[in-house]
């Protein structure tokens, strides 16, 4: 065998397999288990399946073409150094279909982990719930979370590009590990929401001019409205947070970035994301403008005693100093914004960020102390907000909001199983055909 048809026959070899392995790649269905509260919704299972599916068709098609080309006459007629540069491609093709493979994997294995993979189920009611918003301004992407190291929480957001290419079928969102289980978790869930609904909404183009015509106008504010136009994207996720959840958002907020002082007044024009100091101080200004209460000031004024401004240096104090100085205009600018996608509706009428006031959450509490029961049937996202509240005022430990919200979500993840179970034996019934039984 001369040189050149060892090197077919090895290539050969080589992209059989490759093939071999990609068969050995299942789909999730086969090999994960967890208890029926804890798997997917079948919206969420049937995009990520559908999606990875396609991409291994899509390689072993490659793979086989690449076979028979090897085996063509033009195949027999190249050099072994383009044979073996076009397999290298595939190889590299592979691995990114094991890539996208092993992003969903790291999520679904948590599924089969004791009480944990149903609260992530519980969960993502909870996220399905922060993206819902009376109006039907956009469809609800699948969503699936997981746990992962770490203080913040992160999304890659639904049509998304992937490693390797290609459009993200669901919204992943990853949580802090260490935020299971308290009303601190939904400060970081529907943070991240928060990112998903801006991006259907368009929220932060739609922002973008508008804050460019105030950096214009602004005169000795212009390095203010500038940074603001920087850090919008983060702004309005914590804007989405504190108009769903109330004030357990900034609570969550600063449990995680409550780090070493030189983190918290670090002031990186780079950085998307604002200033810790800052961001709170905004958070705290923002609950005040929705949701008029002295426990906005109190926070405020907590957070200064943590981190008194006067440990900043000069340039830090001078900034965060102008910077509040355009809070009223600033937060005004986002409570009235009416984006096309809202269709003439401002944020908050969108979020109908009334029924959120601090005294109707402390009211609902009162009640389900006495009617527990109606605690369940409440949205998970008003729930959240009730317990946050609650937690705010004193008037639930950190023990017993623990184990309230271990109940919730594993009666949430329940109920949204038995629900989707009976929504596809109804569609069953419906489509399936009648047949006539002879005696």
């Amino acid at each position: 065998m001369d040189t050149a048809s060892y090197a077919a026959w090895m290539l050969d070899q080589e992209a059989r397999a490759l093939l071999t392995r990609l068969k050995r790649v299942k789909p999730f269905a086969l090999h994960e288990t967890m208890l029926p509260a804890a798997s997917l919704l079948p919206a969420t299972q049937i995009g990520i399946e559908h999606y990875l599916m396609q991409g291994r068709r899509e390689l072993s098609e490659l793979i086989q073409h690449y076979i028979a080309w090897l085996r063509s006459s033009s195949g027999r007629r190249a050099t072994p150094a383009h044979a073996q540069r076009l397999f290298s491609l595939l190889r590299l093709r592979f691995n990114t279909v094991l890539t996208q493979f092993d992003l969903f994997d790291d999520a679904l294995t948590q599924r089969s982990e004791n009480e944990i993979g149903v609260w992530l189920s519980g969960l993502e009611v909870v996220a399905v719930d922060a993206l819902a918003i009376p109006g039907h301004y956009y469809e609800i992407p699948p969503i699936i979370c997981y746990l992962d190291r770490g203080i913040g929480a992160a999304i890659r957001r639904v049509r998304t590009r992937l490693p390797g290419g290609g459009e993200n079928p669901v919204a992943v969102i990853r949580i802090p590990r260490e935020r299971m289980i308290g009303s601190g978790i939904a400060s970081s869930l529907v943070h991240e929401v928060g990112h998903q609904s801006a991006a259907l909404l368009n929220l932060v183009n739609s922002l973008r001019p508008v804050l460019q015509g105030m950096k214009k106008s602004s005169g000795v504010y212009n390095m203010a409205w500038s940074l603001w136009e920087q850090w919008i994207s983060e702004i309005i996720a914590d804007f989405w947070s504190i108009a769903r959840i109330g004030i357990a958002a900034t609570l969550g907020l600063m449990g995680v970035v409550s780090l070493p002082r030189i983190f918290v007044f670090r002031l990186n024009q780079d950085d998307p994301h604002p200033p810790p100091w800052i961001r709170v101080k905004l958070g705290c200004a923002i609950g005040q403008a929705l949701y008029p209460h002295p426990q906005w000031q109190r926070l405020s004024q907590l957070w200064e005693t943590y981190y008194p401004l006067d440990r900043a240096n000069v340039d830090q104090r001078r900034s965060y100093e102008m910077l509040q100085e355009t809070f009223p205009g600033f937060v005004t600018l986002l409570i009235n914004h009416r984006p096309q996608s809202l269709r003439g509706a401002s944020l908050a009428e969108a979020l109908q960020v009334q029924n959120r006031s601090p005294r109707q959450l402390q009211t609902l509490f009162s009640l389900w102390r006495q009617q527990p029961a109606r605690m369940y049937q409440a949205s998970p996202v008003l729930t959240f907000a009730v317990i946050g509240q609650a937690r705010a005022d004193g008037r639930m430990g950190p023990e017993q909001e623990s184990t309230l919200l271990g109940k919730l979500l594993t009666h949430w993840a329940l109920h949204s199983t038995l629900r989707a179970s009976a929504d596809c034996a109804a569609q069953s019934k419906k489509h399936s055909p009648r047949v006539t039984v002879r005696y």
